[in-house]
């Protein structure tokens, strides 16, 4: 059951049914209860006109023979005097309740007795005194009528009537009152007949609604199963280069499709980099490793061979290359300069540009928010670029544009193709591929400059300088 329920499908089903089963016994408590109500208001208004009719009888002739509706009429009527006395009813009346009285047997006023008293005096509908407030003219029928629900047999069929109550004054006799009641069955029939076809037919809408929301949803979920088992297959295949099916529809299903595959080409993508440059960094590795282990070697053979300056070179290499690449998985980890840290950014350039052959250096004052640490290697990596391919002279500058502190490292060498000018912060590239590791490096202080660049949210480009070598500029937002 809860492997069942544990399903969008199911509860998708499970909800919309119940919503539209709650909708539907709403609206059918409703069709029923204003179907009662205009039937039994049907009721009232029949017997709300018999009682005026006799009202109307009794109030232009003397006498109780021959009224509307007494003759065998199969309606409840009786007629009641002030006193509460029965003084007429219907033919072949034998129960009645739900009128001012229960009697069935017109008792006339010449016939008081005790019994009659005691009925009188028990009679709820009876009030003697209440005509104080209700006077009506000789002949005139009360405008009001009251309305009841009750009972009545009449020659030996019960069933269920709505009574109208209507006094009337008359000349001789005082102030009557008229009960006449109208037949309920054909409410109780309708109201039957409608309950049994809402039992009968809300269970199969009910089931029609399921069954149509089921197949609704299997269609609709269908291409999301098929992104799970492309991603289960992903998973146990650990193939990135697969994708998930992309539907032709434009709704959240093609959206989620089209999210999952650019994640996954984004995974392939780092994947592929980290691979990239896991390779990269044991070859780099390798090579000073290799000439420091000879070195050793030769000095532990031959201790008169030993080149010191060169192990000391090759120490010093590897060292950095460690270094550069911590800092490279540390910024690949997303670690980010402390926001309060202000750095000046025209002392940081001439402090790195001191001792440098050929560096000069042309700045105001700037501040910006960052790491000093950070922004000072990322000064000293394109310094140590500059130095590498400059003829004769390196110029830094430093100044603000705006609310942006701009710092320049140009230098007069040959400059950097168009083409190669966003590859070059690629790691591990070297344009030159003639060149020895000593003289060129091993591709990583451009990357990490960028990547520094851009944990302090600025920018790092390469373009041409005026004296025709290359021109990298920093851009930082200025404190």
């Amino acid at each position: 059951m809860r492997r069942l329920f544990g399903s969008v499908r199911a509860r998708a089903t499970l909800g919309a049914t119940l919503v539209v089963a709650v909708a539907l016994v709403a609206a059918g408590t409703a069709v029923l209860l204003s179907l009662r109500s205009n039937l039994i208001g049907e009721a009232g208004t029949q017997a709300e006109r018999s009682a005026r009719a006799v009202a109307s009888a009794l109030a232009l002739r003397p006498g109780y023979d021959h009224l509307p509706g007494l003759d065998g009429d199969h309606e409840p009527v009786q007629v009641v005097d002030e006193d509460g006395r029965l003084v007429a009813a219907s033919e072949d009346l034998e129960r009645i309740s739900g009128t001012g009285t229960d009697a069935v047997k017109p008792r006339p006023p010449a016939a008081t007795g005790p019994g009659d008293e005691d009925d009188a005096s028990s009679d709820p509908g009876a009030d003697p005194d209440d005509d104080g407030d209700d006077a009506l003219e000789p002949g005139e029928i009360d405008k009001r009528t009251t309305f009841t629900n009750g009972s009545a047999t009449i020659d030996g069929e019960t069933a269920d009537y709505r009574f109208a109550e209507v006094a009337v004054e008359t000349e001789d006799r005082g102030r009557l009152t008229v009960y006449a009641g109208a037949p309920l069955a054909a409410e109780h029939g309708a109201v039957r007949t409608a309950l049994t076809v809402m039992l009968i037919g809300f269970p199969l809408l009910l089931g029609v609604v399921a069954g149509v929301t089921w197949l609704v949803t299997r269609r609709a979920l269908r291409p999301v199963e098929g992104i799970r088992r492309e991603m289960a297959a992903i998973t146990a295949s650990q193939d990135l280069a697969r994708r998930v099916p992309e539907p032709d529809t434009h709704d959240e299903v093609a959206r989620l499709a089209r999210t999952t595959n650019e994640t996954l080409a984004a995974l392939e993508a780092s994947v592929e980099r980290q691979r990239r440059f896991v390779a990269d960094a044991s070859h780099e590795l390798r090579s000073p490793i290799a000439s420091l282990r000879t070195q050793l070697e030769v000095a532990a053979a031959h201790p008169g061979l030993l080149d010191l300056e060169g192990a000391v070179e090759d120490t010093v290499r590897l060292q950095r290359l460690a270094a550069d690449l911590l800092l490279l998985a540390r910024l690949d980890a997303g670690e980010r300069p402390a926001p309060d840290a202000r750095v000046d950014l025209a002392g940081l350039a001439r402090e790195e540009a001191a001792g440098r052959d050929g560096v000069t250096v042309d700045a105001e004052p700037v501040d910006v928010a960052g790491s000093r640490g950070q922004l000072g290697r990322l000064l000293a990596n394109l310094l140590d670029n500059a130095q590498r391919h400059a003829r004769a002279a390196v110029t830094v500058t430093v100044r603000r544009e705006g609310d942006r502190a701009v710092l320049g490292v140009a230098d007069d060498g040959d400059g950097v193709p168009e083409a190669d000018r966003e590859r070059i912060f690629e790691r591990f590239v070297r344009l030159d591929a003639a060149r020895s590791r000593d003289d060129g490096g091993a591709g990583l202080g451009l990357a990490i400059a960028r990547d520094v660049a851009v944990r302090h949210g600025g920018t790092l480009t390469a373009g041409a300088a005026p004296a025709g070598g290359a021109l990298f500029e920093l851009r930082l937002p200025a404190v």
